[in-house]
């Protein structure tokens, strides 16, 4: 059964670059992006685990936990990580699990058989505090991902999960948000007193709100 958005996060716990880690442990009460990789010493991977490195600052500045999954052995992640560094100009950061026997890459389906029976596609999972799936974007192994666009995502969801608002194609931190259709306009005068402006009753745009 296909894990969906809204469906709780499967636990598990894994051996990792960092050590052993308990999932839920590790990213209790923060959000989370899980990510797949479909093998180490791979071109495209290296250069994702190189970017995503280098963005870390940024989703620690968002409270976001990242973790990293590879269906090899975790005696290979080493000589790979020193290659990501030699490579991309930056150290790895985060733990990167050694799925080898696919046991988590089941879990979450990361395994599409059509593509290939045995390698992971690039899947990604934004899990929010409550260990809920916020996000699931899946890319071809030949496709590396955008993973400024996993940020722009974030900064959506975190914002949402926060206020009665969503965001409107192409937003970006910083600029005008939608008040939610759940609400009605006299709800939304307690919420937004400040009025908004409604090119249709239905699109009611206002300043993003601040934090």
């Amino acid at each position: 059964m296909a894990l969906l958005i809204g469906d709780i996060a499967p636990d598990f716990e894994a051996e990792t670059s960092e050590g052993h880690i308990h999932f839920y442990d590790h990213i209790d009460g923060k959000w989370a992006v899980l990510f797949s990789h479909p093998k180490n010493f791979t071109p495209v991977c290296t250069t994702e685990l190189g970017y995503t490195a280098k963005l870390k600052p940024e989703f620690d500045r968002r409270g976001v936990v990242v973790v990293g999954l590879s269906v090899d052995e975790l005696k290979n992640h080493e000589g790979w990580s020193r290659d990501i560094e030699e490579t991309q100009g930056q150290k790895l950061n985060f733990p990167l699990i050694a799925d080898h026997n696919r046991e988590i890459a089941s879990k979450y389906e990361m395994i599409h058989p059509n593509a290939d029976t045995s390698l992971t596609v690039r899947s990604v999972y934004v899990i929010g505090p409550d260990k809920k799936i916020k996000l699931k974007i899946e890319y071809p192994a030949s496709t590396g991902r955008n993973f400024d666009e996993v940020l722009r995502v974030i900064d959506s969801l975190q914002l949402t999960a926060r206020h009665s608002v969503a965001t409107p194609v192409n937003w970006k931190q910083g600029e005008d948000v939608i008040i939610a259709s759940s609400l009605s306009d006299e709800q939304a005068k307690q919420k937004f007193p400040n009025g908004w402006t409604a090119p249709k009753p239905y699109i009611r745009i206002v300043p993003q709100p601040a934090s």
